[in-house]
């Protein structure tokens, strides 16, 4: 939805390895076409001259003190900048190879790159590493500056030296770029207008093909995808709303349009689109514009869904995911480690499962390994600590494309190849399925909640097959419970093995999985009525725990395990552990431990169910 009389802006990046001049181009631009605030200039020559130091034109873009002390930009500055055409925020993104992972950022919002690369030093590591970023960040649009001709002598043999080797490198690249500037940044040659001293260059000056670019178009003819921000639900005068909040990423959404959720296959009707900072009524919304809408039924989503049109082409969904990932950590990408995996709104721990290949990207030559170190490109499989809604990125890139944190910093980005099915794909098409048919009535959990003054739960406490403690806690549990007047229910597996799954021949690891889908469908129905399940079973995973919360879909947060035992035997990691000279008091532990959570309460009800 464009304004009237908006004008067309485009998102460009400036990249090339340190020293190459970046940041001069930029400033001499701003400068020679009077692009600067009142005074700038002059402000920066006379802080340069107190100094005594010379004026450099990089200067007017590096904000930081201690980047015109160490003559390098650290962040991705950002600048705007205008045309008789067009508006343009320009991206100055960093060269120095401590910085790439700036570089990305701030090359990830660019519809077309400028690559500066310096004559006198001709194709380096840095220039080579950020063609293949521009590569793998999907920009196409990109022109070559072979800058620092002055100190060259303007030679053409040098500039088409460059030219050759680098345009074959992007070649390997499948990018073929729209053409070579020979400039001078210091002196303006070819910046804003033609330079006399290279009269065998009849080529566009950088500010004409600047209006060469073209600006890409938002993706509102695609299948709609909203990441799903958050849920806001307003009390004050009797409004009931519950409003779903998220940028549209891709498609267009209206009034009465069926919109599924994925992961959770969760399915309504929009009832009304909500306009933020607006009195004006909307009946629809497109692609780049953050939206705010409520469905006909009061469903419960969760940060990190997709919202899309039935009708449409779905998310993925699965745990397992082939990627193709840049790392910058300083420590190796390793498997048997946990990270924090960003893709759109979701965050989800996860694990390196394994390393295809991997590929440095100055070379582009590839080598077999168990680790990915900085600045590699690697195929890596990851798994997922619980299914996740995405896209492969080759089909829709704005959503399928993700970063990986380590220790509270952005030390990998990448795109999502493929989707595989995993051990849980099975639960997951079960639930789906469910959510779809689900029949829901006008009591909600929230109303539940309030009446029971509880927050319903799954409390799964489980250890070795020699020890009955698991049992006796559990239902000691549940009677402490119910004459606190709690709703609790009390339930093992076998109730489970020789009631609803009766069925299912024998009760070893092949269908195990199986026994857990269904306790988790039991759990699903106890917690959507309002109750605290109280579960006793022996040696639980991680893996049933991960069935369980696919299949609780939802409400996996509100799964709780427990340890009853001296010795763990699997490789679970319990919300709470008890020895067994502790058992004696184990469910005061445990009663505190769901107060002190938000589970059992007497006031009302200030949570989110989610």
């Amino acid at each position: 939805m464009k304004m009237k009389n908006q004008r067309e802006e485009i998102k460009l990046v400036i990249a090339g390895h340190v020293d190459h001049g970046k940041s001069t181009i930029i400033g001499r631009l701003l400068a020679d076409t009077n692009s600067l605030p009142e005074g700038k200039l002059e402000a920066v020559k006379e802080n340069c001259r107190r100094n005594s130091k010379p004026f450099e034109y990089a200067f007017l873009l590096d904000a930081f003190k201690d980047e015109q002390a160490q003559g390098i930009t650290i962040d991705a500055a950002r600048c705007f900048f205008n045309t008789k055409k067009r508006n343009y925020l320009i991206i100055d993104a960093p060269g120095h190879i401590e910085f790439l992972k700036n570089m990305i950022t701030g090359a990830s919002w660019a519809e077309a790159a400028l690559m500066v690369i310096d004559a006198y030093e001709g194709v380096q590591e840095n220039s080579r590493r950020h063609g293949y970023m521009l590569s793998f960040l999907g920009i196409r649009q990109i022109y070559v500056l072979v800058n620092k001709m002055d100190l060259i002598d303007y030679d053409q043999k040098v500039y088409d030296k460059i030219s050759t080797e680098y345009k074959e490198f992007l070649t390997k690249l499948d990018i073929t770029p729209l053409g070579f500037i020979p400039v001078s940044g210091m002196e303006g040659d070819n910046i804003a207008s033609h330079s006399e001293k290279m009269p065998w260059y009849s080529g566009p000056t950088v500010l004409e093909q600047l209006d060469q670019f073209k600006q890409e178009k938002l993706p509102e003819d695609k299948p709609l995808r909203i990441p799903v921000q958050d849920v806001y639900k307003f009390t004050s005068n009797g409004d009931n709303r519950r409003i779903i909040a998220g940028r549209i990423e891709s498609g267009k959404i209206a009034v009465g349009n069926e919109v599924v959720f994925c992961p959770s296959g969760k399915i309504s009707t929009v009832k009304t689109v909500e306009s933020f900072n607006s009195d004006s009524s909307v009946t629809t919304s497109s692609a780049g514009w953050s939206v705010g809408f409520t469905t006909t039924e009061q469903i419960f989503v969760k940060r990190g869904e997709i919202a899309f049109l039935k009708k449409e082409q779905k998310p993925k969904a699965t745990s397992l995911l082939k990627t193709r990932l840049f790392w910058l950590g300083k420590q190796p990408f390793i498997k048997n480690k946990k990270y924090l995996f960003k893709i759109g709104t979701a965050k989800v721990e996860m694990k390196l499962e394994t390393v295809d290949r991997v590929l440095d990207a100055s070379t582009l030559k590839t080598k077999q390994s168990n680790e990915v170190r900085r600045n590699d490109i690697a195929e890596c499989i990851l798994r997922l600590d619980k299914i996740t809604a995405f896209d492969v990125a080759e089909e829709m890139p704005e959503t399928g494309r993700f970063v990986i944190v380590d220790d509270y910093e952005i030390s990998g980005g990448g795109v999502v190849v493929k989707a595989l099915a995993d051990e849980h794909s099975r639960a997951y098409e079960s639930t789906v399925r469910r959510n779809v048919k689900w029949e829901s009535i006008a009591i909600t959990e929230e109303m539940r909640a309030e009446r029971y003054n509880q927050k319903a739960c799954m409390i799964l406490i489980t250890g070795s097959p020699d020890n009955t403690l698991r049992k006796k806690l559990a239902k000691k549990l549940t009677e402490k419970l119910f004459h606190n007047g709690k709703f609790v229910y009390f339930i093992g597996m076998a109730n489970l093995l020789y009631g609803i799954g009766a069925d299912i021949r024998g009760i070893g690891e092949d269908v195990r999985p199986e026994h857990i889908r269904r306790l988790a469908e039991i759990g699903n129905m106890m917690m959507h009525v309002g109750l605290i399940l109280v579960v006793s079973a022996q040696e639980i995973s991680e893996n049933d725990v991960r069935v369980l919360k696919t299949s609780l879909n939802g409400r996996g947060d509100r799964l709780i395990t427990i340890w009853a035992g001296n010795t763990i035997t699997t490789d679970l990691a319990p919300d709470l552990k008890f020895l067994e000279n502790e058992i004696h008091g184990a469910d005061e532990e445990i009663t505190k431990y769901l107060k002190e959570n938000g589970f059992i309460f007497s006031f009302d009800l200030n949570n989110s169910l989610g």
